[in-house]
């Protein structure tokens, strides 16, 4: 499988999950010039979020399950990475003031 493939797997059982917990998917891969956010969404309690998906792909042979256990999505989002994601969702915000209930704000 691909990589574009992979991530999009990602994505895919990352939305059921967060349908399936209550939240509404509003958007997925919301592009700017200089960063993407995989999912928006709003959580059960009105909060707008912004989510970035990490999909690890792996052979089976390479890992025994401690391992797998080791690995974290933190250790795959770098400084810039994040700090294009906190760009691209302030920018979003902007954009759509209405999708925010000021008592519960955003978060990424």
């Amino acid at each position: 499988m691909d990589r574009m493939s992979t991530g999009k797997l990602g994505e895919d059982l990352a939305t059921d999950y967060l349908e399936r917990k209550g939240f509404r998917i509003i958007e997925r891969n919301y592009r700017e010039k200089w960063g993407e956010i995989d999912i928006v969404t709003k959580s059960p309690h009105g909060k707008l979020i912004f989510i970035e998906v990490k999909t690890i792909q792996y052979q089976t042979d390479e890992f025994d399950n401690a391992s797998l256990s080791l690995i974290s999505p933190e250790e795959n989002l770098t400084k810039a990475k994040l700090e294009k994601l906190q760009r691209t969702a302030s920018l979003y915000v902007g954009v759509h003031p209405e999708l925010i209930n000021d008592k519960k704000g955003w978060q990424i």
